[in-house]
């Protein structure tokens, strides 16, 4: 999809559709008080009327209005004007795009990135509305026949110019918003893929060829190298299955060598079952999802290599899965990780952990700035913070303030959650240095609290996204969430860099 800034005029743009905003209580943005004013009162009389309340998300298409060249006009509410929040106006924006795409209208300029939204200025409502333009299109379909919908059939877009802003800068804007977008589509298009498809070999192919097409150094090592390794945990957890484990080791690097890197570590678990650990049958097969940390870090560097930022990062993917079978690991089972620590395994369902520990371990090598990382860890944190927002825990206060800050930019947010030592009394094992489970109570924290003891060596954060990651129900789907949260922290960093 093209998205381009252009100066533009309502009422003579002829396009073949414009977008507008209005506001509750029959108040007009700039825009549509232009087409109101050229069209002798049409839009104020709609509004008199009753067709459109102005209420956040509400869209209306007119066809010929009087004294506009454009052939359609779509009028979106956006709420109360002194009340326009963020979420308001992504969903606005949203909106507008998604109807646009449902009346299959090939080229459309928005009026919207004048929109005064608090606390945020032209550019940040530019990103977003792009964003929400290059999004608005995505299908996973490909396994039906034919197709259930067709696809989005808005192939342009141009962001009208405000007055007063210099189009190099909100150009800059779109360029992000679209890596982002494709980058949370590339996301989700690896979760979505079934679990037959995307195998751990799969989807290391995928990252290899992700990789090859950007510059972006890989390397894949196998069972043979885990071996060597000392990956007992996640060797362990793949046991059960006839699917070989891979980890995924890419290297971007977009500043001098000495540059420390940023280095994204995923949970890769292309199906998990619960190992002996059984999981209830009733969707199981959402549990292909148990991937989509490692779909977003792969996702990340994507972006990070499309908008060549002067930053190195590094994005380590350990991929397996988790199944029932003679040789998995059982219950009780004690297996030794890579930096030394014995583990009890008490549920074989708390695998995403111990493959992120021998992971964590791994990336010492890289004597990383940062390390992040991003699993569908517990459904602990989906009871805590529902579905809207992800859990964020660490071990460095300023890394955990950089990501909070980067979340509430991107409209990905996450909210920080306790790691305290106390916590780790959950996790003593009588017979290994720690077990892998501390119990029903405080779920998520004693999981960031296992994980804390392999990420001892560097500053650290952890993102329990279990559930942010996809939907369930009619809408069943990857959600290409933290991509924002985590691309948006890429910018800031590359930022100071370059500040």
């Amino acid at each position: 999809m093209e998205i381009a800034v252009k100066p533009s005029n309502p009422v003579t743009e002829a396009g073949a559709c414009i977008v507008v905003g209005v506001f509750e209580d029959q108040q007009l943005t700039p825009a549509a008080a232009a087409l109101d004013s050229a069209s002798h009162g049409l839009i104020s009389a709609i509004l008199q009327q009753g067709d459109l309340q102005g209420q956040v998300g509400q869209t209306l298409l007119l066809y010929r209005v009087p004294q506009i060249k454009a052939e359609r006009v779509l009028l979106v509410g956006l709420g109360k004007v002194k009340k326009c929040m963020e979420t308001g106006f992504q969903k606005a924006a949203a909106a507008a795009a998604q109807a646009l795409q449902e009346a299959h209208i090939g080229a459309a300029v928005f009026y919207l990135a004048d929109t005064p939204v608090s606390g945020h200025d032209v550019a940040w409502t530019t990103q977003i509305l792009a964003r929400s333009i290059a999004e608005s299109g995505y299908r996973f379909d490909k396994y039906r026949t034919p197709p259930e919908k067709p696809a989005g059939e808005l192939g342009r877009a141009h962001i009208a110019l405000p007055e007063g802003m210099e189009e190099g800068a909100l150009q800059q804007a779109v360029a992000r918003a679209q890596a982002i977008a494709r980058a949370s589509a590339w996301a989700r298009d690896l979760a979505n893929e079934p679990g037959n498809v995307c195998t751990p070999s799969w989807l290391a192919d995928q990252a290899s060829a992700m990789a090859h097409r950007l510059g972006i150094q890989a390397s894949i090592l196998g069972p043979e190298e885990m071996e060597v390794l000392g990956m007992r945990l996640l060797l362990g957890v793949a046991s059960g299955s006839s699917q070989p484990p891979r980890l995924i080791v890419l290297e971007y690097h977009g500043a001098p060598s000495e540059q420390q890197p940023i280095v994204l570590v995923g949970k890769g678990l292309t199906f998990d079952a619960g190992g002996i650990s059984l999981k209830p049958g009733d969707k199981m097969d959402e549990m292909k999802y148990d991937m989509c940390g490692g779909a977003s870090v792969l996702a990340a560097i994507q972006a990070a290599a499309e908008l060549k930022l002067p930053i190195n990062v590094v994005a380590v993917v350990p991929a397996s899965e988790n199944l029932p079978d003679g040789k998995a690991n059982k219950p009780g089972d004690i297996q030794k990780s890579m930096n030394g620590l014995t583990v009890e395994i008490l549920n074989t369902d708390a695998e995403g952990r111990l493959i992120l520990a021998d992971a964590l371990t791994y990336v010492e090598r890289f004597k990383p700035d940062v390390v992040i990382d991003v699993a569908t860890l517990t459904g602990a944190c989906v009871i805590a913070l529902g579905h809207q927002t992800a859990g964020l825990l660490g071990n460095n206060q300023r890394l955990i303030h950089d990501l909070l800050a980067a979340g509430r930019e991107g409209l990905d947010r996450a909210w920080e959650m306790p790691l305290w030592e106390e916590y780790q009394e959950q996790l003593k094992s009588p017979f290994a240095d720690l077990g892998n489970i501390g119990g029903r109570p405080a779920g998520t924290i004693t999981a960031a609290c296992f994980l804390s003891r392999f990420a001892e060596n560097y500053h650290w954060a952890h993102l329990d996204i279990a559930g942010v990651a996809w939907k369930s129900g009619e809408k069943k789907g990857a959600t290409g969430r933290p991509v924002p949260l985590l691309v948006n922290y890429l910018l800031h960093r590359a930022a100071q860099q370059q500040g």
